[in-house]
This record gives structure tokens, C-alpha cells and sequence, in this order.
């Protein structure tokens, strides 16, 4: 179960970068994501962070899946966002990529913690997620999933990933990449035998993935 702010928190920004001008350059243990079971954005961080095996190189904090404070947000993230945002009075809300060395958050947006975890600390065993050339594919499934939130768009965007992995795999071909995590992510809580029945390539590679440690250890109810 997850709780929505009763306003709005600051969206953090900052990003990874491989030149140390950039401020926040890689060094492993030098980050820490904090995410909470059940928010849809912090699982599909939790399952890249698996992918690419970075237990040691950027520690997870996993908060209560229900937040604690009467305006949605986590008080163990209080801290980090008060030495964030100047008198900040706002909800402390998950996902958020912090600086150790700093005390400070990175970064609170999804998407961009994902792209910095495999880009600045690139997995020689785990999947290529981001593969060159395809980031306008992987962008418009992004944009799919955002719209799968939608009752009466979601049949469309059953029937367009359902043509895709007909012919494919994978949502963009024949290997794993942050695409199917988007999707995963995306429809998982989705799954019942009537959209099986009418989506079958599509509900399979769901299921099939969630047999996949990396996805399954995050299930809503299962320990992280």
C-alpha cells in the first residue's frame, strides 16, 4: 500500500556523472537509494539495481512500504530532504539517490537514477539496459506505461505491447533491456486470466519475468 502526499514534494535532479566536474561523479559506496516496497517507482529502480548486481557498489535502504508521516512522506528521509531544500516543510518521499559524502539528495527522479545506475556502474555479467540506438524506442515505451495508468487506455497499450512480443522476446527484440522492466513494472499488479486470455505473448513475458530473481525478490509481499 502507498500513500499520496498531501502536496507535492521538490523533484530533485541531479545526475551521475563520469567527469569529476560534474559533482557527483561515479565512485562506488559513494550513493545510497532509498525506496519503498509497493511504489511503483521505486521497484522498477530495485529491479535494475538486481540486473546489475550493485548491492556493494550502491547500498539500498528500503523504507516501510507505508509511510509514517501524516502527509505521506518517510521521516527517516526527513534528514536528507531538509538538508536538501532550504526550510523545507514538504512530504520526505521515496525514491531518493543520496550523497553520502554530502549528507544531500542527488536525485528523486526515477528515470534518471536508473540511467546513471547502468550507465556510471555498467555490470560486465548483467544486461545491456540502455542499448545504444535505442533510446527513442525505450523512451516511447516509457511513455506507453505512463499511459497504461489510464482505465481506457490501457486496452491500446495492451494490444501494442502484445504485437511486439509476438514478434520478439523482449519488448525491444531479443534481449533484456529497461524496457521490459518499464512494462513489468507497469502491468504486474495487472495480471489476471481474462487479459491472459486475450494478451497471452504479453502475460506470459510478464509472468516469466517475475520467475526472474531480479523482478520476483520485489513482488508486492515478498521480503526485498
Amino acid at each position: 500500500m502507498s500513500v499520496t502526499p498531501l502536496t507535492p514534494a521538490p523533484v530533485f535532479r541531479g545526475r551521475i556523472g563520469r567527469d569529476p566536474r560534474s559533482g557527483h561523479y561515479a565512485v562506488p559506496r559513494r550513493y545510497r537509494l532509498h525506496l519503498s516496497p509497493g511504489h511503483d517507482a521505486c521497484l522498477g529502480i530495485a529491479v535494475v539495481h538486481a540486473l546489475l548486481g550493485l548491492d556493494e557498489i550502491c547500498p539500498v535502504t528500503f523504507l516501510d512500504p507505508v509511510p509514517d508521516c501524516p502527509d505521506g512522506g518517510h521521516s527517516a528521509l526527513r534528514p536528507l530532504y531538509e538538508a536538501s531544500a532550504h526550510h523545507y516543510r514538504g512530504p520526505a518521499v521515496a525514491p531518493v539517490l543520496s550523497d553520502s559524502w554530502s549528507g544531500r539528495i542527488v536525485s528523486t527522479h526515477a528515470r534518471d537514477i536508473t540511467r546513471d545506475l547502468a550507465r556510471c556502474f555498467p555490470s560486465a555479467a548483467g544486461p545491456q539496459l540502455y542499448p545504444c540506438g535505442a533510446e527513442g524506442e525505450t523512451e516511447a515505451v516509457e511513455e506507453l506505461c505512463a499511459r497504461s495508468a489510464d482505465p481506457q487506455a490501457l486496452p491500446e497499450v495492451l494490444d501494442v505491447l502484445e504485437r511486439r512480443l509476438r514478434a520478439h522476446s523482449h519488448v525491444l527484440g531479443d534481449r533484456l533491456t529497461a524496457a521490459d522492466v518499464e512494462v513489468w513494472v507497469a502491468l504486474v499488479r495487472r495480471d489476471t486470466p481474462q487479459r491472459a486470455a486475450a494478451h497471452p505473448a504479453l502475460w506470459s513475458h510478464v509472468r516469466r519475468l517475475s520467475a526472474h530473481p531480479a523482478f520476483g525478490r520485489h513482488l508486492p509481499g515478498r521480503p526485498a
